[in-house]
């Protein structure tokens, strides 16, 4: 009889415990409970140890974190009916739990096929081009529309990306295609731009050398006028004073002297290499005076020699005429100078042609 009774305890004090465990509610930190009695909802459960009537009731823990949905891949027809294969990646949270209970019975299904009809509808209102080079517009359109339609759920959508845009292999054949022709028809632009820059470089190449071969021709035929002038007056100026100095010193000579002088010039004449000699129409006389000289004439008339004073008085004095005789320093001060106003002359030119090429 005692261990009846001592049994029937045991089993009382369980049930008490079993009883008074079941009005203790755990809940974690990422969650909160949906607390309910005999189908009433009673409140919010947060985080840590929560008591609520035991038997009675009961309650839904909900996530609270970050979810991720995967839109399964599906094929959709573009605007300029090129069919591809798009799939997407959702990111909800839930932000009112009473709600994400009590509105929809599975927000997680709910919000993947609301994701999969939006985006069939997005991308059927867009052409292939767009939906390939506007895939941020889409995802920030699509989760607009899903956050709006999602509020009253009690859930969150934060993120939605596209993760792949498949055109048809026809499609993409197409497009290789495309792209490729269009590739060939940027290098031959840029080729014929390239041959088109090269003629005008090499015909601007060729005009300024013809300008700069112009000058240069310009340059020397003017240099060489000059230099021909130059020596022409030098030349002159030479024979010139050749003439003066032959006049002052053949002033110091009488007819006999110029007899004898006469005399060789005949020999030098004679001893040349030439068939035939022509002799000057004054030869008769020429041959009188070398017969005076020689005493063979009736009479032999002397000519007095003149003095350095008589011709100092006809043509002046004789230092002039003949000149300064340049030493050997002046020589190569004078040729020292021509040589610095030749390199002078040369890097003006130069100056002058880089100038030319800068300003073109």
């Amino acid at each position: 009889m005692e261990d009846w009774i001592y049994g029937l305890v045991i089993v009382i004090v369980v049930a008490i415990i079993a009883i008074m465990m079941s009005g203790v509610k755990i809940i974690q930190p990422y969650e909160q409970g949906i607390y309910m009695r005999l189908g009433k909802f009673i409140r919010i459960l947060n985080q840590g140890l929560n008591f609520v009537c035991p038997m009675i009731n009961y309650v839904v823990k909900v996530d609270l974190r970050t979810q991720v949905l995967d839109v399964p891949r599906q094929e959709v027809i573009t605007k300029d009916n090129s069919p591809v294969g798009v799939d997407a990646i959702v990111y909800i949270k839930v932000t009112d739990p009473r709600n994400a209970f009590f509105e929809i019975v599975d927000y997680r299904f709910a919000t993947m096929n609301l994701a999969q009809t939006t985006l069939r509808s997005i991308i059927g209102e867009m052409e292939l081009d767009s939906i390939l080079s506007n895939r941020e517009k889409i995802n920030t359109q699509l989760r607009d529309i899903l956050d709006e339609n999602t509020d009253k759920w009690g859930v969150k959508v934060e993120s939605v990306e596209i993760r792949e845009v498949d055109p048809a292999r026809k499609v993409k054949d197409s497009m290789e295609e495309q792209t490729s022709a269009e590739r060939r028809r940027r290098a031959a632009i840029l080729q014929a731009d390239g041959l088109k820059r090269a003629a005008i470089l090499e015909a601007e190449g060729k005009k300024k050398s013809r300008i700069l071969e112009a000058e240069g021709l310009q340059q020397s035929m003017v240099l060489e006028a000059e230099g021909k002038k130059v020596a022409l007056i030098l030349e002159s100026q030479g024979e010139a004073q050749r003439l003066r100095i032959m006049s002052v010193g053949a002033a110091a000579l009488d007819s006999k002297a110029l007899s004898v002088l006469s005399m060789e010039t005949m020999k030098s004449v004679g001893q040349g290499q030439s068939s035939k000699i022509f002799f000057p129409m004054e030869v008769t006389r020429l041959m009188e005076g070398i017969s005076e000289y020689v005493g063979s004439a009736s009479n032999v008339p002397d000519r007095p020699v003149s003095s350095i004073k008589d011709i100092e008085k006809v043509f002046g004095d004789v230092d002039d005429i003949l000149g300064p005789i340049p030493k050997e320093a002046e020589i190569k001060d004078r040729l020292a100078r021509a040589d610095k106003a030749a390199a002078a002359e040369l890097a003006e030119t130069a100056d002058i042609a880089n100038s030319i090429s800068r300003g073109s």
